[in-house]
Parts: structure tokens; C-alpha cells; sequence
């Protein structure tokens, strides 16, 4: 099972890693980082590279596709959109994590279809013909998208249930730990203090 994961320069680590952690134990899994060129790529923090391992054209039929969000994907890259839209002719999923999900947008992936994405972002994706929602993790049909960012490692998780079983999903989520009990309960809009909530929209809109 080849499970690519697509970087591009800008993207937010974590959206990445997060379903790596996850879908890499998944049995007979190969795990490929991809991107329009092999080699290293910058993420939105300017500190920290991932390398990509293959470029584009060197991987054609994956059997999952996970794309990464970032604070401004380039949803013109005809690159990019191009691959997302011949890999996802065969592959068995196609998922996003926050932003990534406007790509898949952008390349006419989710038009008709219930999609999410970071909070600040949800309406855009009406711009492609999706259906958006604030739900943390979504399925419709082959394609599974991801809210903001940390919800990767759910989608990650969810989606080892679905493919290798409860039980195998529950020992990843054993060994990698993950049992949230966040210091702060701020992890949405609904939850967040709403001075933090407008500010953030308010940046967002200048």
C-alpha cells in the first residue's frame, strides 16, 4: 500500500506528520513524501524542512493521497493540480489536513461533496462546489477531509480503523500516546474566548 504525502514550500508540518505517524503503521504500508521537485522543501515556519523523496511524475498510482495544508496553499499550481487529479482517478483514498482540502477543491475533487477545513477557511471551499463543515473529520465517498492542523493524527487514525480494524487502530493509538488533555479549552471557535476568535477573523479578512 503506497500512501503519498504531498509537500509543497509553505505547507504546515504538522498536517503532514500528523497522518505519516498514523498511516505509516498501517500493514505493508510505504510512506512517500512527493513534491513538483525531489529534494527538501520549507514549511510555513521558515525553520523547519522535510525532503521529499520523489518528485511528481515519479509516483502515478498511489493507494492514498494525503494533502497538507498550509497558511496559503497555491491553489494555482497546475503542477500540483494536475497530479492530485490523475492520482485521484485510481487511488483507493484521497484525504486533506486543514488547507489541503481547498486544493483538492481546486483541482474539481470535492465539488458536490461534505468537506472541512480550518475554521478560517470553511466558506472558501463553497467556492469550489463543496458542501463545508465544521466537523473535526469527514468522509464522503473515497475522500476523508481534515479540520485545522492537529486533526490529521484523527484523520490518520480514523481511517487506519477503517482500512485495518478497530483494534489495530487503537494499538496505534496506544503506542504513539495520544490522549489529548489540552491545558487550555480553546481548540475551536466555539470553545476559544471570542476576543481571540474576532481578532484572528479580523486579521484573516485584512
Amino acid at each position: 500500500m503506497q500512501i503519498a504525502v504531498l509537500l509543497y514550500d509553505n505547507f504546515t508540518a504538522l498536517d503532514a506528520i500528523g497522518p505519516f505517524q498514523t498511516l505509516s503503521a498501517l500493514p505493508g504500508a510505504e510512506v512517500v513524501f512527493v513534491a513538483e521537485q525531489a529534494g527538501p522543501v520549507l514549511d510555513d515556519t521558515r525553520s523547519l524542512t522535510l525532503v521529499a523523496g520523489r518528485a511528481l511524475a515519479d509516483v502515478a498510482r498511489p493507494d492514498i493521497v494525503v494533502v497538507p495544508g498550509g497558511p496559503a496553499p497555491d491553489v494555482r499550481n497546475r503542477a500540483v493540480l494536475d497530479w492530485l487529479r490523475a492520482v485521484d482517478a485510481t487511488s483507493t483514498w484521497t484525504t486533506s489536513v486543514c488547507t489541503g482540502s481547498l486544493l483538492l477543491g481546486a483541482a474539481g475533487l470535492l465539488e458536490g461533496r461534505r468537506a472541512t477545513s480550518h475554521w478560517l477557511y470553511l466558506d472558501a471551499l463553497k467556492g469550489y462546489g463543496a458542501d463545508p463543515t465544521g466537523e473535526r473529520v469527514v468522509f464522503d465517498g473515497k475522500y476523508v477531509t481534515a479540520a485545522g492542523v492537529s486533526s490529521g493524527i484523527d484523520m490518520g487514525l480514523t481511517l487506519v480503523g477503517g482500512i485495518a480494524g478497530d483494534e489495530h487502530a487503537q494499538s496505534v493509538q496506544l503506542m504513539i500516546e495520544y490522549d489529548p488533555q489540552p491545558p487550555y479549552d480553546a481548540g475551536s471557535p466555539e470553545k476559544a474566548p471570542a476576543r481571540i476568535v474576532e481578532r484572528f477573523r479580523a486579521e484573516f479578512s485584512a
